[in-house]
C-alpha cells in the first residue's frame, strides 16, 4: 500500500508547491522592476547561503548547528525520498543515505522542540509553534517507511488489516510534514522562509554585499540613489508596490525569529518601532489584509489588529484620513535611528534600513510631512548648507587662532581635513582643535576647505530628502574636485560613511573618486604605527570604549580605536554590548531631530552600559555619540562618568619631548602618506 501512497503524496506535495511558488512570485511581482543577475544569482546563492547567512546564524553555536542538522537534513531527505519512494529507485546506498538524512533532521528537530517549550521573547508564536512537530512527522515517517526500502523491514509489512492501518498512519505522519513543510513552504506558512530565502539571496537588492565580503572587504551599506530625472519612478515608496520586486522578496523571506526586535534600540526604548513586525507588516500590504494574525512582539504602546493595507493602498495613512490607520503609523518609521543593528542580525540578510529610508523618502518629498523640527532642519541646509542655519561665513571662527591652512590657498596637501557641522558646536571644536594638535604634532601636512565645505548631508538623507543630500554632495564634489590631497580625514562617521560609500554615485563619469577617506581614529592609529606619532606614557585609567554606528556596523572599523587606547596605556573595559552588537546612542538617522517619545531614552540605556563597567571615562569617535551621552542626567548618587573624545585623549597624551617632536613633512621627510597608508 505504502507503494502507491508514498508516490501519490510526494509528487501532489511537488505540484501543489509549485503552483504555490507561481502564486507567490506573482505576489513579489506587484514590485517595481529590478534588473537582477539571473543565472549568476543563481549560482552564487549556494555559497551565500553556506558562507555569508551562516556567518550570522553561527554567532548562537546552538542553533547553528540545529539548522544545519535540520536544514540539511531536510533538503536531503526530501530530495533522496523522491528518489526513493517516489521513482522506486531505492538500490545501493540511496536507501540508506535517506535513512541517515531523516535521522540528522530527526536529532536536529529535537533541539528546535526543547527552544520551543521555553522560547525567546523576540520568537514569534502561533503556526511557530507546531513547525518542530512538523519537523519531527515528517523526518521520523520518511525513516520509517524506508526502513523496508533497504531491507530492515520485510517488504510486506503493511499487508492485512493491521499492516493497512499501520501504512494509513505512516502515510498520514508524511502527508503532515510534506503538507507544511514543503506546500507550506510556498503557500506561506513557518517553511515559507525557505523557499523565499533561498531566492532572495540568488536576487538580493545589494548583490555586492556579498561580492565585497568574498574579496576580503567590508559589506555595501550606502543608500541607493533615488534618480530624480526619472518622472516615472515614485519618490520614495508610499505603498507595497513602490517597493521594488525584491525587495518585497526580502520582506518574504524573513523567519521571524526576531533577532533584529532584541537588538532594536527604540524598541528597548518603548518607541512604535519593532523592525521584525515592520518586515511583516510590508508581507501584509504585499498581499493585502491586516495584521490581526500576527503572533510576535507588537509594536510598543501600539496594539495589533488596528492596521491594514493592500499593494496599492498606503503605507502610512494621510493626515486627511478619517481614522488616521494604514500600515503602519508614521511614528513607527521617524522611530529608527538607522544604526543598522537589525540588519547586522538578520540572519536572512533583509535591509530594514533601507526600507525605512525609502518610506521617509515618500512622506518628505511627496507628503511634506518630516515631522518634529526636521522641516525645519532641511529648511536650514537649503538656506545655509547647515543644519542649524549658522552663518556659513562662521565656519572657521572657532579656529581664529590657529592659523588653519586653507586648500583655496595651498591648493594641495597630503590631507583634507573635513571639520563637517562640528564646527558650530562649541563641545565638538574642542575635539577639532585636539585633531588639529595632533596632526601637528606627527607632521602632517593638512589643510582645509573652510567656508567651501558644506554639509554632507547626511541627516538630509536620512530624514527622506533626497533632493536636498543630492544638491548637498553635488556641490561638495564640485570643490573637492579642484584641489589635489592624497586623504581625506575627519573625526564625524556620518561624513565619513557619505564621502566614502555614497557619493561615488554622484561623481561626473570618467571622474571618480581616487582618494581613500579615513575616520580619525583610524588615520591616529596608522601614524602610531608608522612611528609619525609618539605618546608620553603613563596616562592610567579605567576607560571604556562605544563603537559609533556609522564606524563600526557601517564600515566595519572596530579595532583602530582599539589599537589607540591600548598605545594610550588605559586600561580598556568592553561594554557587554560592544562591537558590531554596540548599543546606538540615540543620534543617527535625525532621530534627536524627529524626537519620537518612548518609556525611556535611548542615551540613557546606553549610559547605563557604561557606568555597568565602573569606567571612568567613556571614549567616543563621534559628535554625535558625544552629544548625546553628554545629555544624560545620572542617577542620584552616581558620580558623572566623563566624555572624551579619542582625539582627545591623544592630543593630552602627546610626547613633547625634543626628540620626539617631528617636523612638518616636506620633499625630504622620509615618511610619505603612502607608508601611512599601507
Amino acid at each position: 500500500m505504502l507503494d502507491i501512497l508514498l508516490p501519490t503524496l510526494i509528487f501532489a506535495a511537488l505540484v501543489l508547491a509549485a503552483l504555490g511558488a507561481w502564486r507567490r512570485v506573482r505576489l513579489w511581482r506587484r514590485g517595481r522592476a529590478s534588473k537582477v543577475a539571473f543565472l549568476r544569482g543563481l549560482a552564487a546563492m549556494p555559497r551565500r547561503y553556506l558562507v555569508d547567512l551562516h556567518h550570522v546564524v553561527a554567532r548562537d553555536k546552538v542553533m547553528a548547528n540545529t539548522h544545519v542538522a535540520t536544514a540539511g537534513g531536510f533538503v536531503a531527505a526530501l530530495g533522496l525520498a523522491v528518489i526513493v519512494h517516489g521513482l522506486g529507485l531505492a538500490e545501493g546506498m540511496l536507501g540508506w543515505l535517506l535513512l541517515a538524512a531523516s535521522a540528522t533532521m530527526f536529532a536536529g528537530s529535537l533541539f528546535v522542540v526543547r527552544r520551543r517549550r521555553n522560547p525567546p521573547a523576540r520568537l514569534s508564536k502561533g503556526p511557530w509553534m507546531r513547525l518542530p512537530k512538523s519537523l519531527m512527522a515528517f523526518s521520523l515517517g520518511i525513516f520509517v517507511v524506508t526502513l523496508p526500502a533497504v531491507g530492515v523491514l520485510p517488504s510486506g509489512f503493511s499487508q492485512g488489516v493491521g499492516g493497512w492501518l499501520v501504512a494509513l498512519l505512516l502515510a498520514g505522519v508524511v502527508a503532515w510534514g510534506l503538507a507544511e513543510l514543503v506546500v507550506g513552504m510556498t503557500w506561506g506558512g513557518p517553511m515559507k522562509h525557505a523557499f523565499a530565502g533561498a531566492l532572495h539571496l540568488a536576487f538580493h537588492r545589494r548583490p555586492e554585499r556579498f561580492a565585497d565580503t568574498q574579496h576580503g572587504g567590508y559589506p555595501s551599506t550606502g543608500l541607493k540613489a533615488l534618480d530624480l530625472d526619472d518622472a516615472e519612478a515614485p519618490l520614495g515608496v508610499g505603498q507595497p508596490a513602490d517597493f521594488t520586486w525584491n525587495q518585497l522578496l526580502g520582506f518574504d523571506a524573513c523567519v521571524q525569529c526576531g533577532r533584529c526586535e532584541a537588538v532594536c534600540p527604540a524598541f528597548a526604548a518603548g518607541q512604535p518601532l519593532n523592525p521584525k513586525k515592520l518586515i511583516q507588516d510590508m508581507v501584509v500590504g504585499m498581499a493585502g489584509g491586516s495584521d490581526a494574525g500576527y503572533t510576535g512582539s507588537p509594536y510598543p504602546q501600539t496594539p495589533i489588529g488596528e492596521h491594514q493595507g493592500s499593494p496599492h493602498g498606503p503605507i502610512v495613512a494621510p493626515a486627511s484620513t478619517k481614522d488616521g490607520k494604514a500600515l503602519v503609523d508614521a511614528e513607527t518609521l521617524w522611530s529608527c535611528t538607522t544604526c543598522r543593528a537589525c540588519v547586522e542580525e538578520c540572519p536572512m540578510m533583509i535591509e530594514h534600513v533601507d526600507a525605512i529610508v525609502d518610506m521617509r523618502r515618500h512622506l518628505t518629498l511627496e507628503e511634506g510631512a518630516t515631522p518634529g523640527k526636521g522641516a525645519e532642519v532641511i529648511d536650514n541646509l537649503i538656506a545655509t548648507d547647515n543644519p542649524g542655519g549658522f552663518d556659513p561665513g562662521g565656519r572657521l571662527n572657532w579656529a581664529a587662532d590657529l592659523e588653519l591652512p586653507l586648500m583655496a590657498d595651498v591648493e594641495r596637501a597630503e590631507v583634507l581635513l573635513w571639520l563637517g557641522d562640528g564646527v558650530f558646536d562649541m563641545r565638538n571644536q574642542r575635539t577639532l582643535r585636539a585633531l588639529v594638535k595632533v596632526l601637528r604634532a606627527a607632521g602632517v601636512d593638512f589643510a582645509v576647505l573652510g567656508n567651501e565645505e558644506r554639509d554632507s548631508g547626511d541627516v538630509a538623507r536620512r530624514l527622506g530628502d533626497e533632493a536636498t543630500f543630492q544638491s548637498l554632495a553635488r556641490r561638495n564634489i564640485a570643490t573637492l574636485s579642484q584641489y589635489h590631497f592624497d586623504c581625506v580625514v575627519t573625526c564625524d562617521p556620518h561624513s565619513f560613511h557619505v564621502l566614502k560609500n555614497e557619493y561615488g554615485a554622484f561623481y561626473p563619469p570618467g571622474q571618480e573618486s581616487s582618494y581613500p577617506v579615513w575616520h580619525h581614529s583610524t588615520f591616529i592609529n596608522q601614524l602610531i604605527e608608522s612611528g609619525r606619532l609618539r605618546l608620553a606614557p603613563g596616562q592610567a585609567s579605567r576607560v571604556t570604549y562605544h563603537d559609533p554606528c556609522y564606524l563600526g556596523r557601517y564600515n566595519g572599523e572596530y579595532e583602530a580605536p582599539r589599537a589607540v587606547l591600548k598605545a594610550l596605556g588605559v586600561e580598556l573595559v568592553e561594554m557587554q554590548r560592544s562591537g558590531y552588537r554596540s548599543r546606538c546612542c540615540g543620534g543617527g538617522g535625525g532621530a534627536p531631530i524627529t524626537d519620537v517619545p518612548g518609556k525611556q531614552r535611548i542615551p540613557d540605556m546606553r549610559m547605563g552600559d557604561v557606568r555597568e563597567t565602573q569606567a571612568e571615562q567613556v571614549v567616543v569617535g563621534c559628535p554625535q555619540c558625544t552629544a548625546m551621552f553628554e545629555g544624560v542626567v545620572p542617577p542620584t548618587g552616581d558620580e558623572e562618568v566623563a566624555v572624551k573624545d579619542i582625539a582627545e585623549m591623544v592630543a593630552v597624551a602627546l610626547d613633547t619631548t625634543p626628540e620626539a617632536t617631528l617636523a612638518p613633512r616636506d620633499a625630504s621627510t622620509p615618511q610619505a602618506t603612502e607608508e601611512v597608508m599601507s
